[in-house]
């Protein structure tokens, strides 16, 4: 008869400190971590997106900006009655270290760039036409984020839906 080279106890903990040496080793090979989130909500219906460009932190190109804003990738989409109440939010990380964000309406800024998390629009009308023909059927809305030296780092992405 042979003697076992470990017990059944020392098995088990060499087996438990296998399987969490892989769950680490999972983890880690996830990827990109994911970005802040940013947040749409008109009425009751909030709807919160990733960044759809960013460069881990470092800046985006002019191009690359120009491009998300033009062509927005994976939009979330968010319905909006005229006369209803726009809040836009972002989260904190966002803002931090001197960061700030400002919003951009059909490639146009809405706001100022802020360091503040949230803004509201109340009673917005952001489907007006000014006189000028129909109303379009959507718009696109778009988060930047903008670094302490004042250059785009990230762009949020949602499609607003006229009811």
């Amino acid at each position: 008869m042979t003697a076992p080279l470990f017990s059944g106890r020392a098995r088990r903990s060499v087996a438990a400190l296998g399987a969490v040496s892989a769950g680490f080793l999972l983890l880690s090979a996830c990827g990109e971590k994911p970005t802040p989130l940013a947040t749409v909500t008109v009425g009751t219906s909030s709807v919160s997106a990733e960044a759809s460009c960013h460069n881990d932190g470092k800046e985006l190109s002019m191009e690359e900006v120009q491009e998300c804003l033009t062509n927005l990738k994976n939009p979330k989409n968010v319905e909006y009655a005229r006369g209803d109440t726009l809040r836009l939010g972002v989260e904190p990380e966002i803002v931090e270290d001197g960061k700030r964000w400002s919003a951009v309406l059909d490639g146009q800024p809405i706001t100022e760039p802020s360091s503040n998390t949230y803004r509201s629009f109340p009673g917005a009308d952001v489907f007006a036409t000014g006189g000028q023909g129909e109303a379009p059927a959507s718009k696109k809305l778009a988060f930047l984020q903008i670094g302490e030296d004042g250059k785009p780092l990230a762009v949020w992405s949602f499609n607003l839906k006229l009811k």
